[in-house]
């Protein structure tokens, strides 16, 4: 394939949990990869076996700060000047629990300057554009109402702590339906639901890679509720494969859900990981913090018929994938190396 030929690809975020496995799954296409973070929350280890492919470029960008991709020498090589950019993913979004608070301003600048600066690269070469959106979208669940579909409509209380990304999410996906409509653009909203694997970042409120680090270490597996506190768990490969798919699907595809609509309760998956890290740990019950989006299902028919998508890693395999992870790299993610 010839440079010419070749498709290339923005990501933001793309040091991330998600936006790592997105950047190798575009290269493995055959696409040039331009990633785009600045570390608030994603970790260069991420995308150290990355950097030596010549069809890869990092960027250390704070999307919230203006900025010109042909100003860049390092994409000389990528000739952004002449054939442009053709996709652009979205994903750049401090992606923590625990600690939100210190977040919370550059949550709200991502969700809106953030997300206007991109969708103006959009325009400005007439690329297609991925936004990653979220489930907190449609707001609680509650017992009549469990399942979400696309069309559904949330409701957000927007004047709590955790506003800036959930009702700032809203935002995001109301700036993409407006420029979409204004400029003409190939525009996607993919709504994620609640995704684990490899990379996840410890210690950030994230239960799944803090359970894994506690069952190595035979420590208390601490679930943020009680023993009717149920998830539905979709793996990042699988997210990923969403993605490409609803980037790559016809321009009448807007809004689809991404996740997993196989729920269980938050116990079986801790008793699963002490099993698979053989771990003598115990379960343990705390109260869950204040605002937790009470997350529902997602509703994944515009998936199936539209992307031919469904989620295809068996949990066991997520999770012992994301053990073994843990367990190669423990010394570097708990000592912020």
């Amino acid at each position: 394939m010839s440079s010419l030929d070749q498709r290339t690809s923005v990501v933001t975020g793309g040091a991330g949990f998600i936006g790592s496995f997105l950047c190798e799954a575009l290269l493995r296409d055959g696409n040039k990869v331009i990633c785009i973070d600045n570390f608030s929350t994603g970790h260069v280890r991420n995308i150290e076996a990355l950097l030596r492919n010549p069809d890869f470029q990092f960027l250390r960008i704070d999307v919230n700060e203006a900025f010109d991709l042909e100003t860049f020498a390092e994409l000389e090589a990528f000739k952004v000047k002449f054939l442009g950019v053709h996709e652009i993913y979205h994903l750049a979004m401090p992606t923590i629990s625990k600690g939100f608070e210190e977040f919370r301003i550059p949550t709200l600048l991502t969700n809106s300057i953030g997300t206007r600066n991109m969708l103006d690269v959009a325009v400005k070469y007439k690329a297609k554009f991925l936004l990653a959106s979220s489930a907190v979208v449609y707001g609680n669940r509650s017992a009549e109402k469990s399942m979400f579909a696309e069309e559904d409509l949330g409701v957000v209380n927007h004047l709590t702590p955790r506003a800036p990304y959930n009702e700032g999410k809203r935002f995001a996906e109301t700036m993409v339906a407006t420029y979409a409509e204004v400029h003409s653009l190939d525009a996607k909203i993919a709504r994620i639901f609640r995704t684990f694997g490899p990379r996840m970042p410890l210690f950030q409120g994230h239960q799944i890679p803090d359970f894994v680090l506690a069952a190595l270490e035979n420590k208390p597996l601490v679930i943020a509720g009680d023993a009717a506190t149920t998830t539905a768990l979709v793996y990042v490969s699988d997210v990923v494969d969403g993605l490409i798919r609803c980037m790559r699907a016809d321009a009448s595809v807007r809004v689809v859900n991404i996740g997993s609509d196989h729920e269980l309760p938050m116990r079986d998956v801790a008793a699963t990981m002490i099993t698979l890290a053989e771990s003598t740990s115990e379960i343990v019950y705390e109260t869950a913090p204040p605002f937790l989006t009470q997350m529902g299902l997602p509703n994944l028919t515009k998936a199936r018929e539209l992307l031919h998508w469904i989620p295809l890693m068996r949990l066991e395999d997520g999770l012992s994938k994301t053990i073994d992870y843990v367990r190669a790299n423990k010394l570097l993610l708990t000592n912020g190396g």
